[in-house]
């Protein structure tokens, strides 16, 4: 299981699972798995959905309660537990919201692309840190931790975008129902370290999914749910349940998302008849995103520095920033859910979403593995004079 758990793995297996999705979408079976993702399970005349959309807005809440779960504790005891702590990597999140938002409408504005402009804010928290495990060796933790309090602030604007600008017609009756039984699902949560934890957690289970079908049939996106149980459960048993979670997120949810999006057909177009969406989002997801968070990260540290965490230098805040344009999961249901109705955009959407991260991935591994080298070479010169100076 450690493995399962390990940083790296869950890049991994995204890359691999992306891949698969483009080449056997484009293979003579193509449009036979493409039937499938469309095929409609459940109950029928009660509650339905595609094999695709079981994955998007099912399986993805378990990410998002996940993540939820971590939000919660570095909020409460983490690296963003005060206001001090977190406006730094704030200030710099806003920069890798902003910035990639205005290089995508440079490409996309008076488009019918134009809608897709918060694809490119999204950081892939699991993917980003892969990268950083298998290239950081040396790499000191500020820049981890700012990196990981980054994604985390990437992830609230991400889950507020989902919220707010992807929902349709809110049945405001269904979702106050939701909103009840998460309450109570809190509350129930915080039995789990008594005697009656046997009796609760089947009890807790059927309130979860409650609260998933509740969220989804109000028009709000089901993942929603996900965050939303994640933030009410109990900090203790909310820990000890993403733990048990995490390697079956790692290695069934997330590769499973990341093939079922990829199963998109290479428009068989010139570069000249891409649309706005390819290239905005391939440029802005490698370049708006370091641009962004190494300027707006360098303007934190000098309006908001806190002493208590180290200042990064610049080349730590451009292997940061390109580590950010790693969007991936959140990014591939922005593109889903910003051009809903209209395959070709999303088509082209997830293209560039896959290949920005690509050129991001890339990006983000010399930076990094470069910054590594130079901490080791710092750190194997410190040892020699102090070696040198004992002898």
């Amino acid at each position: 299981m450690s493995l399962l758990r390990s940083a790296r793995f869950p890049a991994i297996m995204l890359l691999v699972a992306a891949a698969a999705g483009l080449i056997i979408a484009n293979s003579p079976i193509g449009h036979s798995v493409q039937d499938l993702q469309h095929t409609y399970v459940g109950i029928p005349g009660v509650f339905e959905l595609s094999v695709g959309h079981w994955i998007a807005d099912g399986l993805l809440a378990l990410f998002f309660f996940v993540v939820a779960v971590e939000l919660q504790f570095e909020l409460t005891n983490g690296q963003l537990n005060s206001a001090r702590k977190a406006l730094q990597p704030a200030i710099a999140a806003a920069g890798g919201v902003i910035v990639p938002i205005v290089v995508y409408l440079a490409f996309a504005w008076g488009t019918e692309s134009a809608d897709g402009w918060p694809i490119p804010t999204a950081t892939d928290i699991a993917f980003a840190l892969g990268v950083l495990a298998v290239f950081g060796r040396g790499l000191p933790s500020g820049v981890r931790i700012f990196l990981l309090a980054l994604a985390i602030l990437d992830d609230i604007v991400g889950i507020i975008f989902i919220a707010v600008l992807f929902t349709d017609g809110v049945n405001i009756a269904l979702l106050a129902a939701a909103a009840v039984l998460v309450v109570i699902f809190g509350y129930l949560s915080r039995k789990l370290d008594t005697r009656a934890r046997a009796a609760v957690i089947p009890i807790l289970l059927v309130l979860a999914l409650a609260t998933w079908v509740l969220v989804y049939l109000s028009g709000v996106h089901a993942t929603i749910a996900g965050v939303a149980l994640g933030l009410a459960m109990a900090q203790q048993p909310a820990l000890h349940t993403r733990h048990a979670m995490e390697p079956w997120v790692n290695v069934i949810v997330l590769p499973l998302f990341a093939f079922s999006s990829a199963l998109v057909i290479i428009p068989a177009v010139s570069i000249e008849e891409l649309t706005p969406a390819f290239y905005g989002i391939l440029i802005a997801l490698p370049v708006g995103k370091i641009i962004g968070i190494s300027l707006f990260g360098w303007i934190s540290q000098r309006v908001a520095h806190d002493p208590a965490m180290p200042r990064l230098p610049m080349a730590d805040l451009l292997a940061a920033g390109a580590l950010g344009g790693i969007g991936f999961t959140v990014s591939l249901l922005l593109s889903e859910l910003a051009f809903e109705g209209n395959d070709l955009l999303t088509d082209e959407a997830v293209l560039g979403v896959l290949s920005g991260s690509l050129i991001s991935v890339i990006i983000a591994g010399i930076l990094v593995s470069a910054r590594a080298r130079h901490y080791r070479r710092r750190a194997s010169a410190v040892t020699e004079s102090s070696e040198a100076a004992t002898s």
